[in-house]
């Protein structure tokens, strides 16, 4: 017992003394373009003083909670330093919705703020019930037909290239049939389960 009095206060201070001995002293960021190394930085829970030897996982969970990166991986490099590389979601669409605010939105959906608005992202517009995961699930697969935008409704979804519109019930259907965008120019398209019905 008397050792176990001796030896507990030894290591309370050596766990303190390890605190302040060994502080972050330099952080290194990489892979940002549109966030700031200073904004990474905050992200990663990196304050003043803070501990090299004891920075871990809960400090760094910010940075996953930072809509604009994707992923993130953070390596202590002794004795004071850490690298943090992270990876940046980017623009995929302009979400565009009722009553809204133009936001940008990453390919999965998540919303970026602060993105400057561009002329050459397609639109997703919609109302009613939350649909914009199809939206950007169709504008993903239609790639290929150069399509400019996707509106959602409760009744379905209406894409529009640059020659050719098409209007399906379901996203699955539109999928199915999505050649017939290409193979009607210029046409006005419904995509039904059974089948493609062209309007002149």
């Amino acid at each position: 017992m008397l050792w176990g009095w001796v030896f507990l206060p030894l290591t309370v201070l050596a766990l303190a003394a390890s605190w302040y001995a060994l502080p972050i002293r330099e952080v290194a960021v990489s892979g940002n373009q549109h966030l700031s190394a200073e904004a990474v930085v905050r992200a990663a829970g990196v304050d003043k003083g803070s501990s090299w030897l004891y920075y871990g996982a809960r400090q760094a969970a910010g940075l996953t909670r930072e809509p604009w990166i994707e992923s993130a991986e953070v390596t202590r490099q002794f004795p004071g330093r850490l690298n943090v590389h992270i990876t940046e979601r980017r623009p995929y669409a302009m979400l565009r919705e009722s009553g809204q605010q133009p936001v940008a939105v990453a390919r999965d959906g998540t919303r970026l703020p602060g993105a400057e608005p561009a002329a050459a992202l397609p639109n997703v517009t919609g109302w009613g019930p939350e649909r914009t995961g199809d939206a950007l699930a169709a504008l993903e697969a239609l790639a290929p037909y150069h399509v400019q935008s996707v509106e959602y409704t409760p009744s379905g979804l209406s894409v529009k290239s640059a020659g050719s519109s098409a209007w399906s019930g379901d996203l699955e259907s539109l999928l199915k049939y999505a050649g017939a965008l290409a193979e009607y120019p210029n046409q006005q398209i419904h995509i039904y389960p059974w089948g493609v019905s062209v309007q002149e």
